[in-house]
C-alpha cells in the first residue's frame, strides 16, 4: 500500500477552524471581557490564588495552601513557550523536572514521550479534567532512557484547549492509582461559554528542515441555558530535518554491475535517518457541561486525533537486493543508487468521557465512564524484501506491517464531603471506587512484509506476534484532610487495587504542612505506590533491523524468553516516596518553595542491554540463536552472516534510588512603566541502580544488563536543568527570555563489533553543560489582535558529538552508524535552533 497523506482531511479541520472563526461577529463585544479574563487568570495564578483540584480531594484549596508540591501553567504561560506548537515540547520549557525526547528509534520517533523526575515515562500519570487519559499503542523500543514507555501521548491534546495545567511533583499512587510514581499531570480544558481564539504559527530550523505551519480555533458557545461548549480544532504539518554525517559505506563503495551511488541524487548525503520525521496532524477537542437543576450536572469532554507520520531508516546499498538468474547467472539489482526506506504510521486516537455530578444530603458526588482508544497502522515504504527478490526476481517497494491497537474503558465513583468536628477547619471524607479495562492488541501484516528477513528496515509483524490480550481491575479508595489546628494541614490516603492478571496491591500516603507564619510554612509526604506493567511491555514483540544488525524483542513470557531462562513475565514496580519541602513568602510579590525528595522503586521494568547471539556473525552464544528460532524470527540471511544478531526484553530487573531537589521562585514586579515577572525553576536528580538481576548461563557470559542499560538509568538524563525566566510587559509590548541550562548527561554504547569484529566494545558519549536561549517578542497591534516572533534555541547550540574514538571505529568498519554524529538522548535535541513567527486573534 502506498502511502498517501490525507490532504482532504486537513483542509476539512481547517475549513471547521475558519468556521469557528464565523462566530467573532457573533460574540465580538465579549473580546474586552475575554482579554481581561486572561490578564486576571495569569495574575491568579502568579499570586497562588488559583484553586487546585490535584493532589487533593478537599474543595476550594489554592496553590499556595497546598501541603503538596505543585506547579500551576495558565494558558497565557503555555502561549509564551509555544513557539513550536507541541503540549510536550512546551511544557519541557515550563517544568524543570520535566524533561522531553528529542528523537526515537523505528516508530518511536513518530511518538515521542516525556518523564518527570528522571522516571520512565510510565511512572507519570497524566489526568484531563481529572479523569484518568489514556496511553498510546506506540511502544518505545529503541531509544535509550525511553525505552519501554508506553504513556499517554501529550501531542494529541490541542494547546489552544487548555485553560490550565496542573502539575503535582510528589507520588499520588494512594489517590489516583497506578503510574503515579513520580507526579500527575492534570490538564484542566477551557469551559468558557463564550469568546474564542484563532491562532498561525510558522517556523523551521536556522540550519534547515523541520518546517512548521500550525492553525489553531477556539470558540466557545451557550448552546442551552445553564450550559457550555467549548471547541478547538487544530491542523499541523511538520517536514523532514537531518543532521547526519555522511555514510561510509558510500565513499568509495564497491562497484556493481549497472550501480552507481555517485550518482544518488543528495550524493553523498544519502543517509537521512539522523533527523526528525515528517507528520500531518489533526485534533480536535470539547469540554462540555449542562445544569440539569437540583445540583445535578452532566459534563462530557473529550479529544480526536489523527496523524500520517512517516520517518527515515538507514540507507541501503544497490547489492543490498538482488537476484541470480538461475540460467544465465545475471545479476539484477533493482536499485542501482541503493535505496531510503521509510517507517509509517497511520494513528487515529480519541478519548471521550461522560459523567453526572451533584450534591445530595451534603454529599458531593462524581460519577464518570472514559473510554480511550489509540490505533496505528504501520507501512514499511520505498523499500524490498530482499528474501523475496533472490528467489523470485520481484518485491513490493511497500508494504502493510500490521498495527498496534490499545484501549483503555475507566469508570469512577467519588463521594466527598465535610463534617464540622470542632477543630480549626472541617474534615473532609472522601472515598470511591474504578473499575478499568486495558487491551493492547498486535495485528500481522502482510505476508510479503514478514517473508524470510522481512521488508528492509522493518519486517511487519508475523503471526505468531500477533494477539490480542486484556486486564481489567478494581479499586478502592479513602481519603480524609484535616485542619486539626490553625496552622496544620494533614491529608491520609489510603487505596487498595486488584488486577486479573497479577493480584492485589494496597498503597497509603501520609501528607502534612505546618504554617509557622503567613510567610513560611514547611511540608512533607510519606507513600507507598506500585506501577502496573502496561499490558504493551508485556506482550509486545518484534525484530528491530538496520544494514549490519538484527535484535528480537522478546515479550517476557515468549518461547524466546523461557528458553533463556527469563520467561517468568512481569510483576508491578513498587515505591516508596519521601519529601519535605519549605514554602517562603517574604513578600506579598515573591514566593519560593524547595522540595527535597527520595523515590526508591522495587522490581523496577527496565530494558535489558542487548544480548547478543552472534557478532561479526560469530556466534558467541548459541542458546541465544536458538531462542531466536523457536520464537519463530526469520532474520535477514546477509546480517546473519556477516552482522550482529541479538535479542532484548523488558523485565522486572533492578531497584533504584533517585534523590532530588526542586527550587521554584516566582516574583512579579510593577515598575510603573511596566511589569516584569522574573522567575527560577531548577531540579536535581540523581539515580543509583542496586540489585541488579543477573543472566542465566544461557547468555553465555554476557550480562543482562549492559554498561548500555545502567547508564540510561542512572547518567543519560542530565543531573540538574535550571530555568531562568523574565516577562516583561511594557503597554502593548511583551518579551519574554528563558534560559535553560542542562547539566552534563552521558550514555555507554556499544559498537556492534566495529572495533574488533567478533565481540562488542562499549565508548561512552557525553553532553557538557548546555544553555539554551529562548526568546519570544509579541506587540499587540490591535485589542484582538497580538504578533508574536520568538527563537528556541536562539544561539542554535547543538550537543557534543559522539566519542571519536567510536566514531573513528565506525567510519573504519563502514558501519552505518557513523551516520549518528549526535547522541540521541540529548535532552534539547540535535536540530540548532527553530525560529517562528505566530499571529493569535482573540474574540
Amino acid at each position: 500500500m502506498q502511502f498517501k497523506p490525507d490532504h482532504a482531511r486537513p483542509r476539512a479541520a481547517v475549513f471547521a477552524v475558519a468556521a469557528l472563526a464565523a462566530g467573532v461577529n457573533m460574540v465580538h463585544a465579549a473580546a474586552p471581557a475575554a482579554a481581561e479574563a486572561a490578564t486576571a487568570d495569569s495574575d491568579a495564578i502568579a499570586s497562588g490564588n488559583e484553586v487546585i483540584v490535584t493532589g487533593t480531594r478537599t474543595s476550594g484549596l489554592k496553590a499556595a495552601d497546598s501541603p503538596a508540591p505543585i506547579q500551576i501553567l495558565s494558558a497565557q504561560s503555555l502561549e509564551k513557550v509555544a513557539g513550536k506548537p507541541d503540549l510536550i515540547a512546551t511544557l519541557a520549557r515550563l517544568v524543570p523536572s520535566f524533561t522531553a525526547q528529542a528523537f526515537g528509534g523505528d516508530q518511536a520517533n513518530q511518538t515521542l514521550q516525556a518523564k518527570l523526575r528522571g522516571l520512565s515515562p510510565n511512572d507519570t500519570l497524566v489526568l484531563v479534567n481529572g479523569k484518568r487519559r489514556h496511553t498510546t499503542s506506540n511502544l518505545e523500543v529503541l531509544s535509550g532512557p525511553y525505552q519501554g514507555a508506553a504513556a499517554a501521548d501529550l501531542s494529541l491534546i490541542p494547546v489552544s484547549a487548555i485553560d490550565h495545567i496542573e502539575v503535582l511533583t510528589e507520588g499520588a499512587a494512594a489517590q489516583y492509582g497506578s503510574d503515579a510514581i513520580a507526579g500527575v499531570i492534570n490538564i484542566i480544558l477551557k469551559k468558557d461559554p463564550a469568546g474564542g481564539e484563532l491562532g498561525a504559527t510558522y517556523g523551521g530550523y536556522y540550519d534547515g528542515g523541520g518546517k512548521t505551519d500550525d492553525i489553531t480555533g477556539n470558540i466557545g458557545f451557550e448552546p442551552l441555558d445553564g450550559g457550555n461548549l467549548n471547541l478547538t480544532a487544530e491542523v499541523r504539518n511538520h517536514g523532514f530535518s537531518n543532521r547526519g554525517a555522511v555514510d561510509p559505506r558510500v565513499v568509495n563503495p564497491t562497484t556493481y554491475p549497472n550501480t552507481n551511488e555517485f550518482s544518488a541524487p543528495g550524493y553523498p548525503y544519502l543517509n537521512l535517518i539522523e533527523g526528525d520525521g515528517r507528520y500531518n496532524l489533526t485534533i480536535l477537542a470539547f469540554n462540555s457541561g449542562l445544569e440539569l437543576g437540583g445540583d445535578t450536572q452532566f459534563y462530557s469532554f473529550g479529544t480526536w486525533g489523527k496523524k500520517d507520520a512517516m520517518s527515515y531508516e538507514n540507507y541501503r546499498l544497490p547489492n543490498k537486493v538482488s537476484y541470480t538468474d538461475p540460467v544465465t547467472k545475471e545479476v539484477t539489482y533493482p536499485f542501482p543508487y541503493g535505496f531510503q526506506p521509510l517507517e509509517s504510521i497511520q494513528e487515529t486516537d480519541y478519548q471521550i468521557t461522560a459523567g453526572f455530578k451533584g450534591a445530595l444530603a451534603g454529599w458531593n458526588w462524581d460519577l464518570a465512564s472514559t473510554y480511550g482508544y489509540d490505533k496505528d497502522d504501520i507501512y514499511t515504504l520505498n523499500s524490498s524484501n530482499a528474501s523475496l527478490f533472490a528467489l523470485y526476481g520481484a518485491s513490493p517497494t511497500n508494504f502493510y506491517d500490521g498495527f498496534y491497537k490499545a484501549t483503555q474503558w475507566t469508570s469512577t465513583a467519588d463521594i466527598n464531603r465535610d463534617f464540622d468536628v470542632g477543630l480549626a477547619g472541617p474534615l473532609n471524607v472522601a472515598f470511591g471506587g474504578e473499575f478499568r479495562r486495558d487491551t493492547y492488541a498486535i495485528g500481522a501484516g502482510n505476508p510479503s512484509s514478514y517473508f524470510g528477513g522481512g521488508a528492509q528496515s522493518y519486517p511487519g509483524f508475523n503471526p505468531p506476534d500477533a494477539g490480542n490480550h486484556a486486564r481489567k481491575n478494581e479499586a478502592g479508595y479513602v481519603d480524609f484532610a484535616l485542619k486539626p489546628v490553625d496552622r496544620l494541614r494533614l491529608d491520609a490516603a489510603g487505596r487498595f487495587e486488584h488486577y486479573s492478571d497479577f493480584g492485589s496491591k494496597a498503597v497509603g500516603k501520609l501528607t502534612g504542612r505546618y504554617d509557622f507564619a503567613a510567610e513560611f510554612a514547611i511540608r512533607a509526604t510519606v507513600s507507598t505506590g506500585f506501577r502496573a506493567p502496561t499490558l504493551a511491555e508485556e506482550y509486545y514483540t518484534t525484530t528491530n533491523v538496520s544494514p549490519t544488525s538484527a535484535v528480537v524483542q522478546l515479550a517476557p513470557n515468549s518461547v524466546g524468553a523461557k528458553d533463556l531462562g527469563l520467561g517468568a513475565g512481569l510483576s508491578p514496580e513498587t515505591s516508596r516516596n519521601y519529601s519535605f519541602g519549605f514554602v517562603l513568602q517574604p513578600l506579598s510579590n515573591l514566593a519560593v518553595t524547595l522540595d527535597l525528595y527520595e523515590i526508591d522503586i522495587k522490581n523496577r521494568i527496565v530494558a535489558s542491554g542487548t544480548i547478543n547471539a552472534a557478532v561479526g556473525g560469530v556466534v558467541v552464544a548459541p542458546a541465544v540463536t536458538q531462542a531466536i528460532i523457536d520464537n519463530g524470527n526469520a532474520l535477514d540471511p546477509d546480517v546473519v552472516a556477516k552482522g550482529q544478531t541479538a535479542v532484548a526484553l523488558f523485565t522486572n530487573g533492578v531497584d533504584t534510588k533517585t534523590r532530588g531537589a526542586d527550587l521554584m521562585l516566582d516574583s512579579l514586579v510593577d515598575h510603573g512603566w511596566g511589569k516584569i515577572e522574573w522567575s527560577v525553576g531548577a531540579t536535581y536528580n540523581d539515580t543509583k541502580a542496586s540489585n541488579i538481576r543477573t543472566g542465566p548461563a544461557t547468555l553465555a557470559g554476557q550480562q543482562l544488563f549492559d554498561q548500555t542499560a545502567i547508564s540510561d538509568l542512572t547518567t543519560a538524563s542530565p543531573k540538574y536543568v535550571i530555568n531562568l525566566g523574565s516577562a516583561w510587559t511594557i503597554k502593548k509590548l511583551t518579551v519574554d527570555l528563558r534560559e535553560q541550562i542542562y547539566g552534563a548527561s552521558s550514555e555507554y554504547v556499544n559498537d556492534s563489533g566495529a572495533t574488533l569484529g567478533s565481540a562488542v566494545t562499549y565508548y561512552q558519549n557525553k553532553i557538557g553543560v548546555t544553555p539554551i536561549t529562548n526568546v519570544d517578542v509579541g506587540y499587540q497591534v490591535l485589542k484582538e489582535l497580538k504578533l508574536s516572533v520568538g527563537a528556541l534555541n536562539a544561539f542554535n547550540r547543538y550537543p557534543n558529538k559522539i566519542n571519536r574514538t567510536l566514531e573513528a571505529a565506525y567510519n573504519t568498519a563502514k558501519f552505518n552508524s557513523a551516520v549518528s554524529q549526535y547522541p540521541s538522548f540529548s535532552p534539547f535535541g540535535f536540530n540548532g535552533g527553530y525560529y517562528y513567527l505566530r499571529a493569535n486573534y482573540i474574540f
